[in-house]
């Protein structure tokens, strides 16, 4: 069996078979909640953005359609290495830790679809917030897109089994320490694979405590890509504007 839980994030992102369990994501739904996120930030024409923890670049690639000059940046070489074949005079992808600040500042800092909360250590989550602010220019905002935490607990599915391309995701999902872990085991070529998701189960609360160690000032919250007002207990995403 081959199992890997260390750092989870730096080896499951980087795998092929990441990318089959999640081939399905609703990119309609990713490009409809950028246009409705520029609009209400109103970013500048021809505006700067860093997206971090940017996977294989489909929100960067597409805010560059809109205009705007796009960095991407992930601490997963194959997603990087896999973005950079959409790269052109104003969009750039490169191999980057969050848990420190870019060389560069920004109009805008956008950390999307839950890709904060994977440190086992508090210091480094907070050290990503303090990161995105230092990237910010003086009139520039950060974002924030995470699962509800409580809405998440509250409807958790213990097992599921998911078959994409032929390979059968075996999915258990728990409540452990505060965090919430998705286990993945499945069989390629007679091999059993084995890993574990595990995010941080922050909640608004949280993330105020975070934001006020980093002297961040949160503007405002909604509860969904639409931007609709935020409710912690029916409320499926928790996006948090700050500065």
């Amino acid at each position: 069996m081959i199992t890997d839980t260390t750092n989870w994030f730096t080896s499951w992102f980087d795998t092929p078979f990441y990318h089959i369990l999640y081939k399905d994501r609703d990119d309609t739904e990713a490009h409809e909640f950028m246009d409705t996120l520029t609009n209400y930030l109103n970013i500048p024409e021809q505006g700067t953005i860093l997206d971090l923890a940017c996977g294989k670049g489909r929100h960067a690639v597409y805010l560059n359609t809109l205009g705007y000059h796009v960095t991407g940046v992930d601490l997963s070489e194959n997603s990087i290495k896999h973005a950079k074949q959409f790269e052109n005079d104003t969009l750039h992808f490169e191999v980057h830790d969050m848990c420190k600040p870019y060389k560069k500042q920004f109009d805008a800092v956008f950390n999307l679809f839950t890709s904060f909360g994977y440190f086992d250590k508090d210091e480094d989550n907070l050290n990503t917030i303090k990161a995105i602010k230092a990237n910010l220019n003086e009139y520039g905002f950060g974002v924030i897109d995470f699962m509800n935490s409580e809405y998440v607990i509250d409807n958790l599915v213990p097992e599921e089994l998911k078959t994409v391309d032929g390979i059968d995701f075996n999915l258990k999902r728990y409540l452990q320490d505060g965090y919430i872990i998705k286990d993945i085991s499945f069989y390629v070529n007679g091999k059993h694979y084995n890993f574990l998701e595990r995010v941080k189960a922050f909640t608004l609360k949280d993330f105020k405590r975070l934001f006020e160690k980093a002297n961040v000032h949160l503007l405002d919250v909604f509860g969904d890509y639409k931007l609709r007002k935020f409710n912690a207990k029916t409320s499926e995403r928790l996006v948090m504007i700050f500065k």
